[in-house]
Formats: C-alpha cells, sequence, structure tokens
C-alpha cells in the first residue's frame, strides 16, 4: 500500500503518482489540442492552398502578383509562452502527417545573425550538419557546409533549391503516416517548404529582413511559406519589417483562443467533474488560478502545479490511498490496517462525525477496527454521491447567475466554484443579491437558462438530479406557453403542479401577502417558484466539502506548500541564506542567535552581515579590516595580532571575491562620490 514506509511501498506511491501524472499530461495535450484544432485545421488549408497557387500559374495578372509574394501565416497565440511550445509541436507533427515533409522550426535565440539563421533553417530543411566558414567571403548569402574532411558543398539557398528539385524528383517524398484523399496525394509529388518563426518578436528586425529578402529572389524556383508565431500583436510584423520588405510576404492572420478560455477548459474537465478524484481546496486553488493570471498566463505551468500538489498529497497524506474509483476504494477500506484506522479516527472530519453519533456508536468508532473499516466504506460511497450532485448543481447555478449585472457570484464558474469550496454560498450576501436579481429576469432570459440547466441535469449520473432535470423541463414548458394576460386551463393546472412542488411554505406565505397588495402575473407566481425552487437545490447539494467526512482523503489543502515552490521569492531566499546560512547548508557550527555574526560562516555571509551594520556608504578600507577580524577569529588566532594592523594577501583575495559576489547580487556597487567607498542598495535583512 501507499502509506507502507517499505521500499515496495514506495514504489507502488510513484507508480501511482506517475500514472496520474500522465493522465493529466495526455488531458492537457488532448484539450490544447481541441482547443487549437480550428486554427491549426486553418493554417494546413492555408498551406495547402500556398501550395496550389504555386503549381498552378495562371496568365492574370493578380495571380503573377500573389506568385511573387512569400505566403505567410500570422499566428497570433498570447502572451502565454510557455504553451506554445505544445502548439508548435501539434502544428509541425500535423504538416508532417499531412502535407510536406520539410519543415524547419527556428528560434530567435538560435538564430542571433544571418548565417546563423540559413545555417538552422538549411539543416533541419536538408538534414545536413551544416558548418559556416567564417574566412570565405559570403555570396549571395549563401554559405558552405562540410560533409566530409574533403567535400565542401556549397549552401546556399541556390543549393537548397537544387537539393529540393533532386529530393523530390529522384525518389518520391514518403507517404504520410495518415491515408489522404487523391487532391490531398498531389502535394506529396512537391511539397510546400514550411519554414517556422516560434518567436517573431525576438528576432533581430534586421536578420530578419535580410533573410526575407534573400528567400524573395528564391520564391520562383522554391516552394516557400512562412509561419510567424506572435505572442503580442499582428501590427508587430508592420513594426519590424518595413514596407519594402513586408510587401514580399502574403499575409494571412490567424488567431488563437485566449489563455483564459484554455484555462477554463482545463478547470471544467479535470476539476469540475467526479471522473477525477484528486481535488484541490479554495486555497490552493486560489494560489495556482492567482500564478496564472498575475505571472505567466501559462496553462502548462498551471499544469504542472497540479502535478506538484498531486506529489505532494499521495506522499504526505497516508490515506490517499483511498483516493480512486468507488470499486478500487471500497477493496482498499477493507484492507486498512490498524495504524490507518487510526489515521481515520484522527481525522478532524471524521472527528465531527463521531460526535454526530449515539453514545453507543461513539464507543464502536473509537474502539472497533472492524466497524470503523465497515463506516469507512459508508462514508466513501457517500463521497462519491456528493460529487455526483455537486458538479451539476454548481454548473446550473453558474448559468443562472453569470447574466446578471455586476456578476454577484463571479463571471466565470470557477470563481463560483472557489466560493462554494469555502462556505456555505447561500449564506453570503453576494448569493441573496443573485436571488433578488434572478426574481427579475425577462421570460425569455429565464426560458434560456432554464433550458440549459434542464440539458446539463438531463446528462448527468446522477438519478435524482436527472428527476430535478425532468422537472425543470415541465416547468420551462409551462413558462413558454404563459401569457401576461390569459393562461390555458391546461397550463394553469401545469403550472400549479409544478409550483406545489418546488415552493416552500415560506412562498406561499409571500403570495397571499401579496395578494393583499397587488396581483400578481402567472408569470411572476412560476418565476418566483423557480427560484425557491433552484435555492432549494443549491442548499441541499452545494454545502462546502469540509462537512463531508473523510474529505481529506481527496482534497489537498497545504497552500502554503505549493506557494512556496511555484511562488518564488529569489530576494528573500538569498537574504535569507546569506543571514542564516544554517538553513540551507545544515552545519551546526552556523547554528547561533540572529545577529550574531559566526566566523565559521561562507565569506560572503559574514561580508553581508557587516555591510548590514553599515549606512548609505561603505569604506572599503574599514570593511575590509572588520571581515579580516571575524577570519583570524575563525582561524583561532587573537585578532589583535594583525602584524602592523596589515591583512594578508589570501584574506584581502576571499574579501575581494566575496563583495564581488554581492555586487553581483545587487547588494552594493561603485560610487563616484568617494573612490574606496561602495554603495548599499539595499535596506533591512533576514
Amino acid at each position: 500500500c501507499v502509506h507502507c514506509s517499505s521500499a515496495s511501498g514506495h514504489f507502488v506511491f510513484f507508480i501511482i503518482y506517475a500514472t496520474r501524472s500522465l493522465i493529466i499530461q495526455i488531458h492537457q495535450f488532448i484539450l490544447q489540442e481541441d482547443l487549437n484544432k480550428k486554427m491549426l485545421d486553418g493554417l494546413l488549408e492555408f498551406v495547402k492552398k500556398s501550395a496550389a497557387s504555386f503549381w498552378c500559374r495562371d496568365d492574370d495578372w493578380m495571380s503573377r502578383m500573389r506568385a511573387s509574394e512569400i505566403p505567410t501565416a500570422a499566428l497570433v497565440l498570447g502572451v502565454n509562452m510557455p504553451d506554445h511550445t505544445i502548439t508548435f509541436e501539434s502544428m509541425t507533427e500535423l504538416l508532417h502527417d499531412s502535407l510536406t515533409p520539410f519543415v524547419a522550426s527556428v528560434q530567435a535565440k538560435e538564430c542571433t545573425a544571418m548565417k546563423q539563421l540559413m545555417q538552422k533553417v538549411l539543416q533541419r530543411l536538408m538534414g545536413t550538419n551544416v558548418m559556416v566558414d567564417e574566412d570565405e567571403a559570403e555570396a549571395d548569402l549563401g554559405f558552405h557546409t562540410r560533409d566530409c574532411p574533403q567535400k565542401r558543398v556549397n549552401c546556399s539557398l541556390s543549393a537548397l533549391c537544387d537539393w529540393y528539385q533532386s529530393a523530390t524528383k529522384k525518389s518520391p517524398v514518403k507517404s504520410p503516416r495518415k491515408r489522404l484523399s487523391s487532391s490531398q496525394s498531389e502535394f506529396l509529388q512537391s511539397p510546400p517548404v514550411v519554414v517556422i518563426f516560434r518567436d517573431l518578436e525576438a528576432f533581430s528586425p534586421q536578420v530578419l529582413q535580410d533573410f526575407i529578402l534573400v528567400c524573395s529572389q528564391y520564391v520562383h524556383q522554391l516552394p516557400l511559406v512562412f509561419i510567424f508565431g506572435i505572442a503580442t500583436s499582428p501590427s508587430t510584423i508592420q513594426r519590424m519589417l518595413p514596407h519594402s520588405v513586408s510587401s514580399l510576404l502574403c499575409i494571412e492572420l490567424f488567431q488563437s483562443l485566449s489563455c483564459t478560455q484554455h484555462l477554463a477548459t482545463i478547470i471544467d474537465k479535470l476539476f469540475l467533474t467526479s471522473k477525477f478524484h484528486f481535488k484541490f481546496s479554495a486555497k490552493v486553488l486560489q494560489v495556482l488560478v492567482g500564478i496564472f493570471l498575475y505571472h505567466d498566463f501559462s496553462v502548462c505551468n498551471f499544469i504542472k502545479g497540479l502535478q506538484l500538489s498531486l506529489l505532494e498529497h499521495f506522499h504526505s497524506q497516508p490515506l490517499s490511498v483511498l483516493c480512486c474509483h468507488k470499486q478500487e476504494a471500497l477493496v482498499h477500506a477493507q484492507q486498512l490496517n490498524d495504524r490507518d484506522v487510526e489515521r481515520i479516527q484522527q481525522l478532524p472530519s471524521f472527528m465531527r462525525y463521531v460526535e454526530e453519533q449515539v453514545p453507543e456508536e461513539q464507543v464502536q468508532l473509537l474502539t472497533s477496527s472492524e466497524h470503523v473499516k465497515g463506516v469507512c466504506q459508508k462514508l466513501l460511497k457517500s463521497l462519491h454521491k456528493y460529487h455526483k450532485n455537486f458538479y451539476p448543481a454548481l454548473r446550473c447555478l453558474h448559468v443562472l447567475t453569470s447574466i446578471l449585472p455586476k456578476y454577484p457570484l463571479g463571471k466565470q464558474i470557477r470563481e463560483l466554484y472557489v466560493l462554494c469550496l469555502e462556505k456555505k454560498v447561500w449564506e453570503t450576501q453576494e448569493y441573496d443579491s443573485a436571488m433578488q436579481l434572478i426574481r427579475m429576469l425577462a421570460k425569455d432570459e429565464l426560458v434560456t437558462c432554464l433550458q440549459k440547466c434542464v440539458e446539463i441535469l438531463t446528462f448527468c449520473k446522477s438519478k435524482k438530479l436527472k428527476k430535478v432535470g425532468q422537472q425543470l423541463q415541465d416547468i420551462t414548458a409551462t413558462c413558454e406557453k404563459l401569457d401576461s394576460k390569459k393562461i390555458p386551463t391546461d397550463s394553469r393546472k401545469m403550472m400549479c403542479t409544478c409550483a406545489a412542488q418546488s415552493m416552500s411554505t415560506l412562498t406561499l406565505l409571500e403570495m397571499k401577502e401579496c395578494r393583499r397588495t397587488r396581483r400578481k402575473t402567472p408569470y411572476e407566481i412560476l418565476r418566483n417558484a423557480v427560484v425557491d425552487y433552484i435555492d432549494n437545490l443549491v442548499k441541499t447539494h452545494l454545502y462546502p466539502p469540509e462537512s463531508q467526512p473523510l474529505y481529506e482523503v481527496w482534497y489537498y489543502s497545504s497552500s502554503g506548500t505549493v506557494r512556496r515552490h511555484l511562488n518564488a521569492t529569489p530576494r528573500t531566499s538569498i537574504q535569507t541564506a546569506l543571514s542564516h546560512p544554517y538553513c540551507y547548508l545544515q552545519n551546526e557550527a552556523l547554528k547561533n542567535d540572529s545577529g550574531i555574526i559566526s566566523s565559521a560562516a561562507p565569506d560572503i555571509c559574514i561580508i553581508y552581515k557587516l555591510h548590514l551594520e553599515c549606512g548609505r556608504l561603505i569604506n572599503l578600507y574599514d570593511w575590509l579590516e572588520a571581515y579580516a577580524t571575524v577570519a583570524t577569529a575563525a582561524e583561532g588566532k587573537d585578532p589583535s595580532a594583525i602584524e602592523g594592523g596589515k591583512v594578508d594577501e589570501l584574506k584581502h583575495a576571499r574579501f575581494i571575491r566575496a563583495v564581488s559576489e554581492l555586487e553581483f547580487l545587487g547588494f552594493v556597487k561603485s560610487t563616484k562620490q568617494k573612490t574606496d567607498h561602495v554603495a548599499r542598495l539595499t535596506w533591512g535583512g533576514c
């Protein structure tokens, strides 16, 4: 079992973690591909049309003009740079499988000069090791390769054209792994050459301009297609390229979904479902979403946070062995040993459950291991049932409240989800405001929301909620037939029946009171009944998870651990390391009271603590003498015995190196005010 301290137990733990982590990664890639499917399909169609227009040379003026331009796809992917890797990998694989084997993907960090860009493109297209000859003059901006020490091959774009002709004529291009139609297979005889610029903004404008100018000279010989990966705005192309260069490109824009839409889909598919049993507490989810919104907008990093939490949960919570499918969990619950039973009895949620039982049952739960195992199985079934009802009810509430002005319960479903995880949502002021606004919805708005709720409840796994969905469907049908003045007899009976099933005593009293003042229309009566019905649904199924016994088995709540690992604070960490080196070195000689300079500490720690005692300007000679005093004491010598007050060369060199390191970290800098002083840049310390 997972909680076993033996080697086999740890092996099983890592197998379980690796399996769940792999499942999460697979779902991430699938979701990412689904979200980008429309954009990638459009891109593939663009490349096909570009290749077709290259080989179909018409005589009309417009075709000749377009044939002299390089087809260019501008992909606006957003500022979530870490996520772009998955998109480009999917794009490259799609092009390879469906259209062409000639795809070269380059990044700015490896193409700082024109010759490097040309070298990388040719390497990845021709499959050879390109070595640029620095001594030989560059002709036509072409370079040379050495396939062997004796043979030198010209590697200019003209040579690439010759290589392309021979590669497509001598031997047919290998068919893609996917079966293509006859129209698609025509491109295999002369596939396009695709060059992908992953991070366009990071490229040198001059390098990009030179490369485009060179390629434009060969556009009639080589079916080139460019793909620009843009993180900011399409106007980047106009900013980086002058008109004389951009006019050589035939640009078509492709827009990816925003990273917030990606995150919403990830949360919807991985969190708002009972299929995945591992869950986050409200604080952990807020930490991960906060890092996403305020740091990198990266769904990939969000998934890494999910994997970290998964690892921590299965490592730190021995009872996480019960976090699995219902049948497996019931088997594991029956196999719990005495130590596991004690852990269950110590869970806060289980202790609350025990306090709610009669005295005889409390004695059994505290003394009998077999009885605890049986109760544990019952509670696990209840926990699974709770989640089956929780998420459909949550979605229904979100449907009704997401259209309200100012979004009292949040615009995104994750905001409502966090609120429901934290507390009883119906006890909040925001919920009361939402209910009041729903009571003022127009008929068409209410009918639309109810139809969405019916669709949600119809396809849920809970039989109880399916019946609720059927009742809402009847109410919706009645609401559609309502008229503000007249109502058919049959519809009136149906309305009264549905209202009687859903209205509480308080609603009936309200209706009696309203009759004395103003007679309500049939729609207003039914609308109030619907609101009360939804309110009852919320109060029945949207209890926070902490109210459920054994919720600790599924929910990971250590937000501090997640924040410490994912949201690093470099300055605090550096100051802690310099002030208290024991925290990192674990050397007992360094363990002392705060504020005391240990002579056994590393030189940079001694220098740092001495500089904290100085003002804005630090005299280097006085600093050196203070350091020499501490360093001499570390050697077991009397600091006052330094001959002539001179510091030996070794200590002087160590001092210079430590000061340089401190300057590199940004704590001090040279100053022109006094040549023998340095300026202090930070204040305070750990």
